[in-house]
């Protein structure tokens, strides 16, 4: 692997098993990976988010960044600019889920088996190699055992937290970690992330905006 992954790379790897397939069956996958995305905008300093409860993004920067997946979500990010963050984590096309796995088959992180039998068995994405996940996973075992986190470790664990995952992702991470503890120490990793005051404001944002998306339709559509 060529220089250090983006963030959507690394919560791309925690989603998905060594065979390929979704770590979780669950629609809300590519919530995360939007988040993850606007995260490395945000961190690229192409983006910004507002100081609102849901904040509403701006863009600083236009135009392409220089990696596939970035470039993509930036296309649609001009056209929703000034949109809640909690909207924006929903769309497929930020998410870009095509673009994240494209690189990390080139990278030789991946392999990439296309849809089969008219797409009723969707695409796979097996490891061709392990050691970048395993040193993502490591990170985030010494951060929840108490070590500083970095930007990265601190969006990752938000993400995971936000689409309610992280206990199963994190399972063997978490080490003695019951799910009320490991809950309580992403919410004091988010806090105390070291970064730039964006970067931060990203990063405790996104727990509440994933969480505002995945599980507010859901209690609507109880109740109609």
């Amino acid at each position: 692997m060529l220089g250090p992954m983006l963030i959507a790379e690394e919560l791309f790897l925690l989603l998905r098993r060594d065979d390929g397939r979704p770590e979780s069956v669950m629609a809300q996958r590519g919530y995360g990976l939007a988040a993850a995305v606007i995260t490395d905008l945000v961190v690229a300093e192409r983006i910004t988010l507002s100081e609102d409860k849901d904040p509403r993004l701006t863009v600083l920067v236009p135009g392409p960044v220089g990696h596939p997946a970035l470039d993509a979500a930036m296309v649609r990010l001009e056209k929703k600019d000034g949109k809640k963050l909690s909207s924006l984590v929903t769309d497929g096309k930020i998410a870009a889920e095509r673009e994240l796995a494209a690189g990390l088959r080139a990278a030789g992180v991946i392999e990439v088996e296309e849809k089969r039998a008219l797409g009723l068995v969707p695409e796979k994405y097996p490891v061709r190699d392990p050691e970048p996940e395993r040193r993502v996973r490591e990170r985030l075992r010494t951060v929840l055992l108490g070590g500083t986190p970095t930007p990265a470790d601190a969006s990752l664990l938000s993400i995971l937290q936000g689409l309610e995952i992280a206990p199963k992702v994190l399972e063997e991470e978490r080490g003695t970690l019951g799910k009320k503890e490991l809950k309580q120490r992403i919410e004091v990793v988010s806090t105390d992330v070291v970064a730039g005051e964006a970067v931060a404001k990203a990063v405790a944002a996104m727990n509440a905006a994933l969480i505002t998306a995945v599980f507010v339709p859901v209690v609507a559509s109880g109740s109609s």
